[in-house]
């Protein structure tokens, strides 16, 4: 079903979630999870140490290294959101209790 045209976007989400053996494992999502997280410090290392300059900002000056870390971190956060999501969902799958769609 992977080569059906629109199968990896968001809408099917839900869809190929409720297909056994499609998504990840909780192993898997872990590893994934800390990977990400390791790899968005590194970015944010990197940034901090090969950006230099200043940008004029609401009349004031900004250090340009500063634009990258809140986007890094933006999206640091989202990948936090999203797995703490992924583990209410999975403890409420083993305790037995469906999930609702009410929220």
């Amino acid at each position: 079903m992977r080569w059906l045209p629109g199968w990896n976007s968001p809408y099917n989400a839900e869809r190929r979630r409720m297909i056994p053996g499609l998504h990840s494992s909780g192993s898997d999502l872990e590893k994934k999870y800390w990977a990400a997280l390791v790899l968005y410090a590194g970015l944010a290392v990197l940034s901090w140490f090969t950006l230099d300059g200043r940008i004029p900002v609401g009349g004031r000056l900004v250090e340009l290294k500063l634009v990258p870390l809140v986007v890094i971190a933006g999206f640091a956060l989202r990948t936090m959101v999203a797995m703490r999501a992924e583990k209410i969902r999975r403890d409420g799958q083993e305790s037995g209790r469906p999930e609702s769609s009410e929220g």
